[in-house]
């Protein structure tokens, strides 16, 4: 080995080590007047230049503060889940049991209040016992404290691997940690380290800081530990997996004891205090903490929903990392619209609508409050991991845009086809260019050519009906019977396709059509602001994918009147201080419809319920309701959505993943019962019903306001 390369102290050696430490010493004179007292801490000999070195270092402990857990709130201020990468809620050294601060001292630094971020006491103490063959820690608290710190700001920046444990240190890191200490005693009082200490220490792999400790191990707050309880915990710190008290038991008494015995020799409690706690049996009451949506308390889906509005919100980073850093770290709290009176029926209404659901159909809920935007329940019947109650696990959201939730390619989340749901925007372009819910068209024309005259401002119109031409057929409904002439009403609430197609030949402006489907938010299930295109004539049937969360909002601009509300989810972000750094505004527009357009429109979707196809939905509500039945041509992907005055929901049933099959939704069995075809009354529909039935009454139930004559006759 060449001359350069040999360490000038050997530190495996006991004499090295003496000779390392005065060395240090000697070079760095600062550290020496540190190590007197608090008070002649940076005093004395230290040069100008060590000093402000010393004065400025503590902003290397403050610029990133350790992480904290996040907390999602339902609007009730219940649980939702809790985000964290690190378990930790700070709490103030007040609402901290005495008996965890005095044990703590007690048994990691119990001069603690008489030195100045160094003890030499300890270090000459802890060299004694070296040279004599065995260990001893000389760090003091104030030490201890620094390097959980410095080890949390590599957490935080994605550097966990450069983290260096005390066995690991050379002679420079504890230099600088030596350094920061003897600054940190300068700049804030003994207690103020105390507390920061007792918050950033692990305990536990899952528990960091004293108060999720106190949850973890006893299921308390921190000021309620006892003091046995404590002492216990006091004990962990020198190693957390080697005295776990609920895998090792027998060491974990045995350190709580040698707590209990440096307490009693330092003065924080009496004899009797002493035998007591050594005689208490360690009495755990687990708590584990639940991370994640995965293991959300209520709605794992929503709150998805919820954590996917900030990772894609610039306002929270600068890019998704550094969103996803501020939630896993960063100890916000998110107050959110969810109503657990409603999530609640949900989640158990879609679970009941499939059973035990072998063969992974989907069944989903969403519900938006009308006028607000609020989205105040959302459920689906799979699970978002293993053994959590169902046998169906995808991390997909049936309800919403893929932009919105975790998806793929293949549409995994991001909207279905809507089917007959459609119909309305139709039906609303008819009522804007002041036609009557009552005037008849000739819903026996089956043949939209290429040469049809249609009447569009905006451009072309595509696709055609007709069997002449290869590839196309004739125009079908359902049923037959109903190739006749009949009243626009009769055609929405029997759900007629040739009809539809009728009333949009006889508008002034197929453009109308688009027109109304924007007003009413509708956009493409990837999220990425792609308009329905409702230039093609297949699309005005249900073609392309909606998000369920989409058409409960479209059918609230109808319950609210004609004024549309952007979903919102989010009313408040606070920081870990409690300062508002962010949430989602209502944003609607009044008249974005025109109102007496809604109410004309709510008027027919009414007759869906007790004239049409929501005949077949068994359970009624008992209050005023409106809503359409949907279907696709494969019978896989059904609707109902529908609303009262105060919720609108979408209830979906089928083919929830979009997979490259297309899977049929005939001869199938659901929850034990056959059915040779799945219409949008027969499955989605009863979900509906049942749902509503039961939340119906938490929001305004009362009758719908009543269009205007002129939009039911067609005259004005």
């Amino acid at each position: 080995m060449s001359s350069g390369s040999k360490k000038l102290f050997d530190t495996t050696t006991a004499l090295g080590r003496v000779l390392a430490f005065f060395a240090v010493s000697a070079l760095c004179g600062v550290l020496v007047a540190g190590l007197m007292s608090p008070a002649l801490a940076l005093t004395g000999g230290a040069t100008t230049g060590a000093t402000e070195a010393l004065a400025a270092a503590p902003s290397e402990l403050t610029s990133t503060p350790p992480g904290q857990a996040t907390k999602v709130l339902a609007a009730d201020g219940s649980v939702i889940a809790n985000l964290f990468t690190e378990n930790r809620t700070d709490v103030p050294l007040e609402k901290m049991s005495p008996n965890i601060k005095n044990a703590i001292v007690a048994i990691e630094d119990y001069r603690f209040y008489e030195h100045g971020g160094v003890d030499p006491i300890g270090i000459l103490r802890a060299l004694a016992t070296d040279l004599a063959g065995g260990r001893q820690g000389a760090s003091t608290l104030t030490q201890q404290y620094v390097t959980n710190v410095l080890n949390e700001q590599l957490v935080a920046q994605g550097q966990s691997a450069d983290i260096v444990l005390n066995g690991q240190k050379g002679v420079s890191d504890k230099l600088r940690e030596m350094q920061l200490s003897i600054a940190l005693e300068k700049k804030f009082s003994k207690d103020q380290i105390l507390q920061g200490y007792l918050n950033v220490v692990p305990f536990n792999g899952n528990a960091y800081g004293v108060q999720a400790a106190s949850q973890y191990f006893f299921s308390l707050d921190a000021k309620d530990l006892t003091l046995p309880q404590a002492a216990l915990l006091a004990g962990l710190v020198n190693g957390p997996a080697y005295y776990d008290p609920s895998q090792h038991p027998d060491r974990a008494k045995d350190r709580r004891d040698l707590v209990l015995d440096a307490m009693l020799a330092h003065g924080y409690i009496d004899q009797r205090q002493h035998d007591d706690a050594v005689a208490a049996p360690i009495q755990l009451k687990l708590n584990p903490p639940r991370q994640g949506c995965a293991s959300a308390a209520q709605a794992p889906y929503f709150c998805d929903y919820v954590l996917h509005q900030i990772l894609n919100d610039p306002a929270y980073g600068a890019d998704p990392t550094a969103r996803l850093n501020k939630v896993m770290l960063g100890g916000l709290t998110i107050k959110t619209t969810l109503d657990p009176r409603l999530q609640g029926p949900a989640q158990k209404q879609v679970d009941s609508t499939t059973g035990t659901n072998p063969d992974k159909w989907g069944a989903s809920l969403v519900t938006v409050q009308p006028g607000t935007g609020k989205v105040v329940a959302m459920a689906q019947n799979s699970r978002m991991a293993e053994g959590q109650g169902s046998g169906f696990v995808t991390s997909y959201n049936f309800n919403v845009d893929s932009a919105d939730a975790n998806g793929n390619d293949l549409g995994g989340a991001g909207g279905y086809q809507p089917g007959s749901t459609m119909k309305p925007v139709t039906l609303a372009a008819w009522l804007m260019e002041g036609k009557g819910t009552d005037q008849t068209v000739d819903a026996s024309r089956r043949r939209y050519g290429s040469n049809f005259p249609w009447k569009s401002t905006c451009g072309p119109v595509h696709g055609v009906f007709d069997s002449t031409v290869p590839g196309s057929t004739d125009l079908q409904n359902d049923e037959d019977g109903y190739y006749r002439p009949m009243t626009v009403r009769q055609g929405i609430y029997n759900s007629i396709n040739t009809a539809t197609f009728a009333s949009a030949a006889g508008l002034t402006d197929f453009c109308d059509i688009q027109r109304a489907a924007d007003a009413l938010g509708m956009h493409e299930g990837d999220g990425r602001d792609h308009k329905l295109d409702l230039s093609t004539l297949g699309n005005l049937l249900g073609g392309e994918n909606v998000a369920p969360m989409t058409m409960a909002n479209a059918f609230a601009t109808f319950a609210a009147n004609g004024t549309y509300c952007a979903p919102i989810a989010i009313t408040e972000v606070d920081d870990n201080q409690g300062k508002r750094i962010g949430g989602q505004s209502q944003q609607c527009t009044p008249g974005a419809l025109n109102p007496d357009v809604a109410k004309a429109a709510t008027n027919v979707l009414q007759d869906v319920l007790t004239k049409g196809s929501g005949l077949l939905i068994p359970q009624k509500l008992g209050v005023p309701d409106a809503a359409k039945t949907g279907t696709n041509n494969e019978n896989s992907q059904t609707w109902v959505v529908g609303y009262t005055q105060g919720l609108a929901t979408a209830s979906f049933f089928g083919e929830a993943l979009n997979g490259p099959s297309v899977r049929m939704g005939r001869d199938i069995t659901v929850n034990g019962k056959f059915y040779p075809v799945v219409d949008g009354a027969y499955i989605a529909g009863p979900q509906w019903a049942g749902y509503m039935q039961q939340v119906a009454k938490y929001y305004d139930h009362g009758s719908f306001d009543a269009p205007p004559q002129r939009l039911i006759s067609g005259r004005g």
